[in-house]
């Protein structure tokens, strides 16, 4: 048996995000309804986290606190006890705009604590937004999950909760594999890993990686005893051939992998637990 058997995984769905779309695989959720829908199916095959943007009818991102309140309120009536995450990133809305929706109290919403680049432009954090945007947090008593596409977001992001300026549990997500920011390499990986476990060890990670790639950190992260996340905004193929039917089938993926490891798949509320939230 492994160091790691036994310890429960939380799996976190990344439903739509703001770029892929249906021309890309005609599964992408667009529409709250088609959201809610997948994100159930997610949900039964072992999400306990449903990572949310929202969209416009022509696709494009938003940041309308309307959308994400009907979403919220689909999820948590279709997904009892499903820990709802808003997305803060910068692709749905600009300044405080990433953060109007933060006042409907979802359970945890994303952060980035810095910038870099992103394929085809750079990916702004400023640090009074990000002090923004953690301090709505903190009124609202939202948890963030901190989005690290750097190292340097990982010490920003534990110098930030040291000093008491984030709410709740801290809980750092690796993203690898954007393009032009960090590619997913093992070597930095176990770098990040050490680093939390030296820096922050009452803290939890987590770890996402971008197409391909996705399987590639689901992995990673499940052996070395972290969390990890799947889905469609990530990574809209099963293979280079074949493309995901279905978020469900990108987490069932991810649980097949927690099974391999002898780690069983965290309940929502064992999620909750782990992560200090509150109940559902």
């Amino acid at each position: 048996m492994s160091d790691v058997s036994g310890k429960p995984c939380i799996l976190c769905v990344a439903i739509t995000g703001s770029l892929p779309t249906k021309d890309n695989n005609p599964a992408v959720p667009i529409t709250v309804a088609e959201q809610v829908e997948s994100t159930h199916e997610a949900y039964e095959a072992g999400a306990a986290i449903a990572h949310c943007h929202v969209r416009n009818d022509d696709q494009t991102p938003s940041s309308d606190p309307e959308k994400f309140a009907r979403l919220k309120e689909g999820i948590e009536k279709h997904c009892p006890g499903m820990i709802v995450q808003f997305s803060t990133g910068g692709r749905s809305g600009a300044g405080k705009a990433r953060g109007g929706m933060l006042p409907l109290r979802p359970d945890m919403a994303s952060l980035s604590v810095g910038s870099n680049n992103f394929p085809t432009r750079v990916y702004e954090n400023p640090p009074d937004l990000v002090d923004w945007l953690a301090g709505e947090m903190h009124t609202y008593e939202v948890t963030p999950e901190i989005e690290a596409f750097d190292l340097s977001h990982i010490l920003q992001a534990i110098a930030m909760h040291d000093a008491g300026k984030l709410p709740g549990k801290l809980y750092v997500q690796f993203v690898m594999g954007v393009k032009n920011a960090m590619p997913a390499d093992r070597t930095v990986f176990d770098f990040y890993v050490e680093t939390m476990r030296v820096r922050a060890p009452d803290a939890l990670w987590c770890a996402a990686g971008i197409g391909a790639n996705q399987v590639v950190v689901n992995e990673w992260a499940i052996a070395a005893g972290g969390h990890t996340r799947a889905g469609l905004e990530d990574n809209v193929r099963l293979d280079r051939d074949t493309l995901a039917p279905s978020n469900a089938a990108l987490i069932a993926r991810a649980a097949a992998l927690c099974a391999r490891y002898e780690r069983p798949v965290a309940t929502p509320a064992e999620a909750r637990d782990l992560l200090g939230l509150r109940p559902a």
